[in-house]
């Protein structure tokens, strides 16, 4: 075991070597670590959830996230995403700070008496116990969005990745211990809490802003973004929220419980646009200051590239393997969702597209036209679930899903394209369908030559893929190969 006295300098030259990358690149490989783990142990502490609680206490937790979801927004009302920007551009930023944090303690109050009024309204949810949970979760979210805007606006990328991780962290293990006790769903809800507020304490840690005094400017500079920014997060928030809420609606708990474990699944493909993205969007909007568009462009070209090269293979191998995870991962109550996850594979590559665009845009200081691209979309998502939710079940859900967020994809690159060119990387894209289809092969014959009789068989074809999806991809672009090593060996693990 090395000394102090030579574990120091190797880890400051291992820190200096880490700061050497490109920044965005550095955010992003900071951020992809930070997805990766947070997924990882999200990903565990639900499959125990799964086996222990099943669908239905699922299901009433989901829900209670949706509303969260629905509420908190209305606690923001879109000041979160203009104080980011505001902050971002690096001037009066402690007077744009002062003036957000105002403006969310009056929606808090705001969404606590809406959310008091509307009480009467949600007994089933009511019914098992969260509602009081629901309250507290807002006041804490609300205190939680003072650190991390503050600090993400700052350019603190890493600080919130972070931050991020142990919320997560805190989160997970306090569910984990709290359902091992017997809590259930409370549990899964104080644990959130927690996190929460285990996220704000590290913010607000490293928060470089300051209480000042502001003008009435300020103000008028954060409505007059905020209010499309909140128009476009209604829009999201429908997305996000919008199935479920409906599912409870007209179907039980226990579906609630199998279709979102179903989407969860599919995560897994956005885990490199997640971390690019959450790069970008500062610089974005620095570019964007400086009238720098030719560095925009060239970054959201890398950033598609770069996030398609995971979630093209993720959506194949889950369309192929997506009733064996459900199964061995899961339980077999879960296993009736593999309709609607293959569906929202398919869903997750197109989000690719919108989370990019999207970010371009509100960087570049277009809300309007992110309001465009989603609230069309999002009104016809409600009117698909309502419409096949009760003849499709969770499938129908999916659908919907996928129909409006291909829209969004669409209307937003229109609106993108008029101000920014855009040029998609083609050969390295076709590299990657081409590596990803090499994989379907492979792992179809595995499946009729083997089968999966356990969950050892289905990690060994999961692994097998991805060598072989990795290995063709490599062999067939040079540039990708010599990206990924100089990479790799920039961060020492070559």
């Amino acid at each position: 075991m090395p000394s102090p006295t030579v574990a120091v300098p190797f880890i400051t030259r291992y820190i200096s070597r880490i700061m050497s990358i490109e920044p965005i690149r550095r955010q992003s490989l900071i951020s992809l670590a930070n997805v990766i783990g947070l997924t990882a142990l999200g990903y565990i502490a639900t499959m125990y959830f799964a086996h222990v609680l099943g669908p239905a206490v699922l299901g009433s937790y989901y829900l209670f996230l949706s509303y969260y979801g629905v509420f908190s927004l209305v606690g923001d009302g879109g000041f979160g995403g203009a104080a980011i920007k505001r902050i971002s551009e690096g001037r009066e930023a402690d007077e744009y700070f002062s003036a957000y944090i105002v403006l969310r303690v009056i929606l808090l109050a705001v969404s606590l008496t809406a959310l008091l009024f509307l009480a009467p309204f949600f007994r089933e949810f009511a019914s098992s116990g969260l509602f009081p949970w629901l309250f507290l979760a807002l006041i804490a979210g609300t205190i939680a969005g003072f650190g991390s805007s503050g600090v993400y606006g700052s350019g603190k990328v890493g600080v919130a990745q972070i931050s991020d991780f142990v919320s997560s962290a805190v989160k997970i293990l306090i569910q984990v211990i709290a359902t091992f006790l017997g809590y259930a769903a409370a549990g899964l809800a104080g644990g959130f809490i927690l996190g929460l507020l285990a996220g704000f304490i590290l913010n607000f840690s490293y928060l470089p802003l300051k209480l000042a005094k502001f003008g009435v400017h300020h103000l008028q500079s954060l409505f007059s973004f905020s209010f499309w920014i909140f128009l476009t997060s209604t829009g999201f928030t429908i997305f996000a929220t919008a199935d479920t809420i409906l599912i409870g609606y007209f179907l039980t708990n226990a579906d609630v419980g199998i279709y979102r474990i179903a989407y969860q699944l599919t995560g897994v493909a956005l885990f490199i646009c997640i971390a690019v993205n959450t790069a970008l969007f500062p610089r974005i909007s620095r570019w964007n200051t400086d009238k720098d568009l030719p560095s925009i462009g060239s970054a959201l070209t890398r950033a598609i590239s770069f996030s398609l090269l995971l979630a093209v293979p993720v959506v194949t191998g889950g369309i192929l393997l997506g009733d064996s995870m459900l199964y061995y991962f899961y339980g077999a109550d879960f296993v009736s969702g593999t309709p609607a996850l293959r569906v929202l594979l398919i869903m997750q590559l197109v989000t690719v597209f919108v989370t990019l665009q999207i970010t371009c845009l509100n960087a570049m200081d277009r809300p309007k036209h992110s309001f465009a691209a989603t609230s069309l979309a999002a009104a016809i998502n409600i009117g698909l679930n309502i419409v096949l939710i009760p003849f499709l079940g969770i499938l129908g859900a999916a659908l919907a899903t996928l129909a409006s967020i291909s829209l969004t994809a669409i209307i937003s690159y229109v609106y993108l394209s008029r101000n920014l060119k855009i040029i998609l990387e083609h050969r390295s894209i076709m590299n990657i369908i081409i590596a990803a289809s090499v994989m379907a092969g492979g792992v179809l014959m595995f499946r009729a030559v083997l089968g999966i009789p356990s969950v050892l068989y289905l990690l060994g074809i999961i692994v097998t893929g991805a060598l072989l999806y990795f290995s063709v991809l490599f062999g067939i672009d040079p540039k990708l190969r010599l990206e990924a090593g100089d990479l790799l060996r920039t961060v020492g693990l070559l």
